[in-house]
């Protein structure tokens, strides 16, 4: 099994649209106030050409099986970005991929210069809500930002070690 990360290009956009949706619905977390009713889905590689942002597209054998990234969220505090869009297709689920978007993700925060990582996510995500705690991230009380994911209604903030 060849197992690839590498940074997302315009051709991607389909099949990412597919595996984040897909990954919602499995997990009954398709709900309004998510990504799956969110326009940027469709176009992540644009929306993802944002200065302080980076998206990392995980692939087996050459097939595009996941993703994830880091995005500067409007409203966030300052030196704070928001780890966003970190999805897998089942068949990646358990090979470890997840572990690496994540630590390719905080790699690239750390080099952007950010401080804090944050993130929101759902109950029904019960396998990343242990994956994010292992990496260190600490439950909030109340979300941060305008990422206006009102369906989520978990949030975690990670601080970067300088």
């Amino acid at each position: 099994m060849n197992i690839t990360i590498r940074p997302i290009q315009p051709s991607d956009n389909a099949a990412l649209a597919v595996i984040i949706r897909s990954a919602l619905k499995e997990f009954g977390a398709n709900h309004p106030g998510t990504v799956y009713y969110d326009a940027t889905t469709d176009a992540l590689y644009e929306l993802f050409r944002e200065q302080g942002s980076g998206y990392f597209v995980a692939q087996i054998d050459g097939r595009i099986v996941g993703g994830g990234g880091i995005f500067p969220t409007e409203g966030l505090p300052e030196g704070t970005c928001e780890l966003v869009k970190m999805y897998l297709s089942p068949e990646a689920r358990g090979t470890g991929l997840g572990k690496k978007l994540i630590e390719t993700s905080l790699a690239f925060a750390k080099e952007t210069g950010y401080k804090n990582v944050y993130l929101e996510t759902m109950p029904e995500l019960k396998q990343a809500l242990k994956v994010y705690a292992r990496f260190g991230f600490d439950y909030l009380s109340a979300p941060m930002g305008n990422s206006g994911h009102t369906g989520c209604s978990l949030w975690m903030l990670k601080q970067l070690e300088q």
